[in-house]
């Protein structure tokens, strides 16, 4: 189960928006995402508009991918956190229940010592709820519950 895409249900994304939010104002940060492994933007907040979440996105997860190598070549698992320092802008990378990448943007107006706090709360809490869509997700086929929602006259409708 562990290579298939997640599939959340609205109320799941609603939960995972709250924590989002939430950690966004407590580590005073400009910008928070929540990526999946394979490069699939699920949430974010803040001052986003100026940002492509796409490549963000992408660029993540293939971030998490070469380190993850790197890793390996000297005998770890992965690295669970990343950190770029810019000039104006920091972002702060973490792995959060070996399935979803939480990317914190922040500036001068935060410190790395309040994110990396706030991140590991806020961790806890996204693993809570990425381990119960993912025993949801194992313990029924939810592409067979979402095909058996859709009528033969929703998918004409889409044809027509």
């Amino acid at each position: 189960m562990a290579n298939t895409s997640l599939v959340m249900f609205e109320d799941e994304l609603q939960e995972v928006a709250v924590i989002i939010e939430k950690l966004l104002g407590e580590a005073n940060a400009k910008s928070v995402y929540l990526v999946d492994k394979d490069g699939q933007l699920i949430s974010s907040a803040g001052d986003t508009q100026n940002i492509d979440a796409t490549s963000l996105a992408s660029l993540t997860a293939g971030n998490i991918a070469a380190t993850g190598g790197l890793a390996k070549l000297i005998g770890e698992q992965e690295f669970s956190i990343l950190f770029h320092e810019g000039e104006k802008d920091n972002i702060h990378i973490s792995i959060v229940g070996h399935r979803v990448i939480l990317v914190v943007i922040f500036d001068e107006k935060s410190s790395l010592g309040l994110v990396r706090l706030r991140v590991k709360k806020a961790s806890d809490e996204l693993g809570g709820c990425i381990a119960k869509i993912l025993e949801r997700m194992e313990s029924s086929d939810t592409s067979e519950n979402l095909l058996e929602e859709i009528s033969d006259d929703d998918i004409e409708g889409l044809f027509s």
